[in-house]
């Protein structure tokens, strides 16, 4: 059976990773969480450093806070790339810039080592039920040996086209799972100060062409005044930062995206980070000066 690294336990690698080892997977995991390690050991996971992995691994997956740590984790000194294999797969799940997975891309290239930019959409709670979406970049015979293992994390995985197209398609992701929740959030603010239940307005509308997935996992969170965080706001900020970056990059107009930064850096003054990123609605709240809320 080939060995799999995975590399990142965070909110959405953890029960990835489990799920990963729930079906027979001879896994490797690495995390700065030393207290996720234990746990993923405690299920049959094997400890081991990045270094390890590389060598004794046919495929590994990362996912990490950002392109930079991704960078380091796979070409610094004792990383993934030390002694990886000839004809070994890395996956890289994390919300990155289409530059930066192309870089790894071609990095990996010159090791005779293939590499798939494939970012995740779903949130915890899919992650957790192994429903995740996978959008990927790469070439076809990459694609193919991960295959087995997207099935096994999600429900879907489509390969986009060539290096950094997952990570595009992740960005267009975040702009419409983050602007639709800023739409919501405003919509919902006008209506609680106009006098209307929350709750009510929400079962009026759902059904209708306002409906969306985003709408029913976030509305009831907000009216709950539940903001654990599935997503949270500061790795979403981090992807429209991102946004930004990539639209300059090629002159294309993100207006709306523009806008949605400057309201997620205004949570951010407010302390309001580690916060799912249902709390955008926090900022409306603020200036209307009232708490879209479930009626008692």
């Amino acid at each position: 059976m080939s060995k799999i690294g995975f590399i990142g336990l965070g909110i959405m690698g953890r029960p990835m990773a489990k799920n990963l080892l729930k079906a027979g997977v001879d896994l490797l995991v690495n995390d700065l969480d030393r207290q996720a390690v234990v746990e993923l050991v405690g299920m049959g996971a094997r400890s081991a450093t990045g270094e390890e992995i590389g060598a004794d691994c046919d495929v590994i997956f990362t996912i990490l806070p950002n392109g930079p740590i991704v960078q380091a984790v796979l070409f610094a000194d004792g990383g993934v790339a030390t002694h990886i294999r000839q004809g070994a797969v890395v996956c890289d799940m994390s919300s990155v810039t289409p530059q930066e997975s192309r870089f790894c891309f071609e990095k990996l290239a010159q090791k005779g080592v293939g590499f798939v930019d494939a970012p995740v959409s779903g949130g915890e709670p899919k992650a957790i039920d192994g429903t995740l979406a996978f959008m990927a970049g790469g070439e076809q015979k990459d694609f193919d040996a991960l295959r087995p293992y997207f099935d096994i994390m999600g429900a879907s995985a489509i390969l986009v086209g060539p290096s950094g197209s997952g990570s595009v398609t992740k960005l267009a992701n975040q702009m419409i799972v983050n602007l639709t929740i800023a739409a919501v959030s405003e919509a919902f603010t006008l209506a609680v100060k106009a006098g209307a239940d929350p709750e009510k307005v929400y079962q009026a509308i759902r059904g209708g062409l306002a409906g969306s997935a985003v709408l029913d996992a976030k509305i009831p969170m907000i009216i709950n005044r539940d903001f654990k965080p599935g997503g949270k706001i500061s790795i979403n900020h981090k992807d429209i930062k991102n946004v930004m970056a990539s639209a300059h990059a090629i002159d294309s107009p993100a207006f709306l995206s523009a806008v949605l930064f400057e309201i997620m850096q205004a949570l951010k003054v407010g302390g309001h980070m580690d916060e799912d990123h249902g709390a955008i609605v926090k900022f409306f709240e603020q200036q209307a000066g009232v708490e879209v809320a479930k009626k008692a």
